[in-house]
């Protein structure tokens, strides 16, 4: 560090000593703060170089005296004594460099202090020069004003005085500068002789002007004086042939008035007549008032009467209306049953304070008063319209969404398969809907209720078990969120008995009785769930949520055994990484949900266009949900959409994929039923996927050993937990 610092030092006294011979004072005073600032940071590690070598030199001199580095030690002194003298010297050449600055400096304004004096004493010597000037002219022109007296004689006078001769020579000297006056003064009246000349040429120029102008007057006076002439003599004639026109005009008035007192004469009898008529319309004025209440009474009985049967009317044709609206909606879902399409909800959350203010923030979207499946969205000025299978407002509650799919839910207790999964842009509400919150559920929570209620009220008839299964899709791994090991990556599997149906092996099923089990349920899944916050959403879904139910379910009188599968699916939000702001891991995670979603995509269009080969192996979520997609489930997508104008972009891609994906036909669903044994509540509790019926899709095979044990550990882990 010493012989860096030593060389340093070298190269700034070079540096030093290369811009005092090239600078001047102005770029000395620019380089000199640059080269204190340097100084200051090498004095600082001049000090902490000295700081070191005081410790050094504490921890040589105590443990021995005679080591061997003691010599190192001194060297190093004797460099830094030397270091320190640079130093100095560098301080020194720093103080000189800074007063030939200064005087520089003073130097400079020395210059300019003369320069202001010089340009003062020029502007004095000029205004005396123009003075004497002036003087001098005044004096010539008094010369030119009075008679030429004097005559120069010279003559020869030969003078013998030293005195004399010198005057002499004195007034010869001052003679011939009077000359030299003279004859600069002759020059100067030349030349205001000639500009004297060229103004009375000016002069006459101006004055041959004016002739023509006064010549160009008289003549203009002349012609206005003729037409003045004309015009008086067109007015005389115009008076003349007005009053000879007023004469026949008189003569026929006077013609006029005499017929018009011929029939004065004959119209008396009809005056006559329209007295007595206005006399008797007169009374009719009085009489109509009367007549005119009692008119518009009728009028105003007729119209209310025709108004009453209008809204009678009305209200009938609206009745049918909302009838034929309720059978047609009935009849759609009927033929969506029979062919199997994809339902799709579109929900619309509220306007909020993320939302910020002014318009980017104002809502977009607007609903149709009459028909509940439409919506339509303002977009770049322009009005976009959407037809869905039902829409819900930013008003609607989670209870009425839940009573539009609650009907597709008890389905499951029947044998059948469902899908509910919601899709949208982050920050949409999409785990809102689906998940809700402690004291506003989703349609996850109601959903397990309404079957506890269902499986309550066909418990004289039907034995039940209902178990739950959590997972993830993190950066495309598959995770479960009620295993010990919740990073432990899964696959998915094609089930071994050859039915084509896939199950994830190892994933955890844990069984569920009651309300407070599903609570204890989702609160260890929803731990787990990876959450993360963006610049769109404080908690952003960064992994794609499957909470599995299964129902299986046994006619004790009968022997009829039924399994149906709940998928409630919460899809990570799509996001665009400008507006997000995601970077490292959170860049990472958008890339593999907008790849996920991409596919999903390519799945739907697949699907719609009746492609031979569907990649559903594209994606893990694709994959999990081919059962669901592949026309053997009743499957609901629940399109969340943000109404904010922000954010209209993004809506209406989601709205469009929905229009898509409600387009595609699945074909009808079949029943998992069957006939079978089921003996006691015991087997149906411990029933595997793997006995009896054939492994379900998402669920681990277990032994009912295995699978009582993990519930219990399952259990006690949940009681911990709450």
């Amino acid at each position: 560090q010493v012989e860096t610092l030593k060389a340093k030092l070298l190269e700034q006294a070079q540096e030093i000593s290369r811009l005092r011979s090239e600078l001047g004072g102005t770029d000395a005073e620019k380089h000199r703060d640059l080269l204190a600032a340097e100084n200051e940071r090498l004095r600082q590690e001049m000090k902490a170089c000295e700081g070191e070598l005081r410790e050094l030199r504490r921890q040589q001199q105590a443990p021995c005296r005679d080591c061997p580095h003691l010599q190192e030690n001194a060297r190093l002194q004797e460099q830094l004594s030397q270091l320190q003298q640079e130093a100095e010297e560098t301080r020194a050449k720093l103080v000189e460099l800074d007063l030939e600055v200064q005087q520089k400096t003073n130097r400079l304004a020395e210059v300019e202090l003369r320069l202001k004096d010089s340009l003062a004493e020029r502007a004095e010597e000029e205004e005396r020069l123009s003075r004497r000037l002036r003087d001098s002219q005044e004096t010539i022109a008094s010369l030119k004003s009075q008679p030429q007296q004097i005559k120069y004689i010279i003559k020869t006078v030969e003078v013998e005085s030293a005195k004399a001769k010198q005057a002499l020579c004195e007034t010869q000297s001052r003679n011939q500068y009077l000359q030299e006056q003279v004859g600069m003064q002759r020059q100067v009246l030349k030349e205001m002789e000639q500009q004297l000349q060229s103004s009375q040429k000016t002069e006459a120029q101006l004055r041959a002007q004016i002739t023509m102008y006064e010549a160009e007057l008289e003549r203009a006076h002349g012609q206005m004086l003729e037409e003045m002439q004309a015009m008086e003599e067109e007015k005389n004639h115009a008076i003349e042939e007005a009053f000879s026109r007023a004469q026949v005009e008189m003569k026929a008035v006077h013609e006029n008035l005499a017929g018009v007192r011929t029939n004065l004469l004959t119209l008396q009898p009809a005056l006559r007549t329209l007295t007595h008529d206005y006399n008797s319309l007169k009374r009719q004025v009085r009489d109509f008032p009367l007549l005119l209440q009692e008119t518009l009474r009728s009028a105003r009985a007729e119209i209310s009467q025709a108004i009453e049967e209008v809204h009678s009317t009305n209200r009938e044709l609206l009745r049918k209306y909302r009838r034929e609206l309720q059978l047609r909606k009935k009849c759609h879902n009927e033929l969506v049953r029979l062919k199997g399409n994809i339902r799709v909800f579109g929900r619309v959350r509220p306007i909020t304070k993320e939302d910020g203010e002014g318009p980017e923030a104002a809502s977009a979207v607007t609903f149709d008063a009459d028909d509940d499946a439409v919506l339509h969205l303002l977009h770049k000025g322009k009005q976009v319209s959407f037809e869905l299978d039902k829409v819900f407002p930013p008003q609607a509650s989670q209870e009425e969404v839940f009573q539009e799919v609650q009907a597709l839910v008890t389905s499951c207790i029947d044998g059948y398969n469902v899908c509910i999964f919601a899709y949208g842009q982050t920050g949409a509400g999409k785990t809102y809907t689906m998940e809700g919150t402690a004291a506003n559920p989703g349609i996850n929570q109601r959903a397990l209720q309404l079957l506890f209620s269902e499986v309550r009220g066909k418990a004289a008839d039907w034995d039940y078990a209902i178990t739950v299964s959590a997972a993830e899709i993190y950066n495309e791994a598959l995770r479960d969120l009620l295993g010990k090991e919740p990073q432990e990556k899964l696959e998915i599997k094609l089930c071994p008995d050859g039915s084509g149906q896939l199950y994830v092996p190892g994933l955890t099923e844990f069984r569920v009785q009651s309300v407070e089990d599903i609570n204890k349920v989702f609160e260890f899944g929803h731990v787990k769930r990876v959450t993360e916050c963006t610049n769109l959403n404080e908690h952003s879904s960064r992994s794609h949520a499957l909470l599995i139910v299964t129902v299986r379910g046994l006619d004790r009188s009968t022997g009829l055994r039924t399994t149906g599968k709940l998928n409630l699916v919460d899809l990570a939000g799509s996001e665009r990484v400008g507006r997000s702001g995601a970077e490292g891991s959170r860049l990472r995670e958008a890339q593999h949900i907008n790849k996920s979603l991409s596919a999903l995509g390519d799945v739907i269009y697949a699907l719609r266009s009746r492609q031979g080969h569907v990649p559903f192996r594209n994606s893990k979520l694709t994959y999990l949900l081919q059962d669901s997609l592949s026309g053997d489930s009743k499957t609901l997508m629940m399109v969340q959409v943000s109404p904010a104008e922000k954010n209209t972009s993004e809506t209406l891609c989601s709205l469009k994929f929905a229009e898509r994906v409600r387009s595609v036909e699945l074909g009808p669903v079949s029943r998992k039923a069957e006939l079978g044994s089921w003996p006691s509540q015991e087997q149906l509790e411990g029933d595997s996927p793997g006995s009896a019926a054939p492994p379900g899709r998402g669920h681990a095979s277990h032994s009912p050993g295995q699978l009582s044990s993990r519930s219990a550990s399952i259990r006690r882990k949940l009681h911990t937990s709450g």
